[in-house]
């Protein structure tokens, strides 16, 4: 058997922003067959929940294993033949067709699943969407921007993939006090400031204070005993997870709305994963505590598009060592070029993240499992449901 190749695994949004499914994606040079190997006997994913969609290439190997739910859709490559698909589908596995401009649109059964990237979705006629839809739910990929989002929920799609979280929204309101009050926080952690001094702004602000009772009573946190006040949450914490959490609830919802901000999850992977594969890696003496600067780079990086801001700016305001400045401002250093491969394959770019997390030393199989256990850790987050 061939050595892995490295296997991307990128969210599947619902209409409500919820996380509902994942594609699994490969460079074009990829064998798929050995990483999906591995995804199948890695103990973490079994943990998904079974309604979970996973979206990955038509392979014979799916036709044996027990564990696959009838949410597993298979998507046929240029040699995945009928009999495959045949056996796959007899074996209770959906499946799922990849539709590429200028192909004719099917106009029967067989198929539970449409996969179109958005800007052809948007290229073809409304009544071919209705009569397309009419045979198998519409998931969009490649949705880069809130007006092709809002498009999307407009048109009888299922699901969609999650680039237009990593651009700014043109609809979206400047910060709120409570995420100033939150900067200010995080200087004030860093500062090393006294309990009376964090105690204020926790008293100047009370949704702040509800935010951090929600997280920190989240399944991610999972305390024995429900958490009822400041005090006990920051007694269980401790400054290093105090802080740590002060980092996402920047990104939560200031209005505590149904469910968290689908940036705020984003942010939480990126600084889960960060953390995750800066085990490998050598890192400067400067950091004192380096993983907990790879999870505070990965979940800074999208400052800029949460705060409508240049990431410059706001970094100023906040007493970071030169390490993590510069990685997040110039993808300097291993953690960020750490960061740098998260963002290709964020983007799409699989043959440069493949690239680049090479360089890093960073092993297939170890991105793989890093992945699979940002994604079920970022599931147990609530902030406001």
């Amino acid at each position: 058997m061939t050595a892995p190749s490295y296997l991307f695994i990128h969210p599947l949004l619902a209409a409500d922003e919820a996380c509902a499914g994942y594609r699994c994606d490969f460079a074009p040079t990829a064998d798929p067959t050995p990483a999906m190997a591995q995804l199948l006997a890695d103990p973490c994913w079994r943990k998904f929940p079974a309604q979970t969609l996973w979206l990955a290439p038509a392979l014979p190997l799916y036709a044996n294993e027990e564990r696959l739910t009838a949410e597993f859709a298979a998507v046929p490559t240029d040699d995945a033949g009928s009999e495959l698909l045949a056996r796959l589908q007899a074996a209770g596995h959906k499946t799922a067709l990849t539709l590429q401009p200028g192909q004719t649109l099917p106009t029967s059964g067989g198929w539970d699943y449409f996969f179109l990237r958005c800007s052809h979705a948007r290229s073809l006629p409304p009544l071919a969407l209705l009569g397309l839809s009419a045979h198998g739910k519409l998931i969009a990929g490649e949705v880069y921007n809130h007006t092709d989002h809002d498009w999307i929920r407009k048109n009888g799609f299922t699901l969609c993939s999650d680039e237009y979280l990593l651009t700014r929204n043109p609809g979206a309101s400047r910060a709120d006090t409570t995420r100033t009050r939150l900067l200010r926080l995080l200087a004030l952690i860093a500062e090393d400031a006294g309990t009376a001094e964090l105690e204020a702004v926790f008293r100047q602000e009370p949704k702040l204070s509800y935010s951090l009772l929600r997280l920190v009573n989240s399944a991610a946190v999972a305390p024995r005993t429900r958490i009822t006040s400041f005090g006990q949450a920051i007694n269980l914490l401790g400054r290093r997870q105090l802080q740590r959490w002060v980092q996402l609830l920047v990104y939560a919802d200031p209005d505590n709305g149904q469910g968290p901000n689908p940036l705020l999850l984003k942010a939480a992977a990126r600084g889960h994963l960060m953390e995750t594969l800066s085990l490998g890696l050598t890192l400067p003496a400067e950091l004192e505590e380096p993983q907990d600067a790879a999870f505070m780079i990965g979940s800074f990086s999208l400052l800029d598009v949460l705060l409508n801001r240049p990431l410059p700016e706001i970094l100023a305001q906040l007493p970071l060592v030169d390490a993590v400045r510069q990685a997040l401002i110039g993808n300097d250093g291993q953690l960020g070029q750490l960061l740098a491969a998260i963002q290709h394959a964020e983007n799409g770019d699989l043959s440069l993240a493949e690239v680049t997390l090479a360089q890093c030393g960073i092993p297939p199989a170890e991105h793989l499992h890093a992945q699979l256990a940002t994604l079920y850790w970022t599931g147990g987050i609530q902030l406001a449901a």
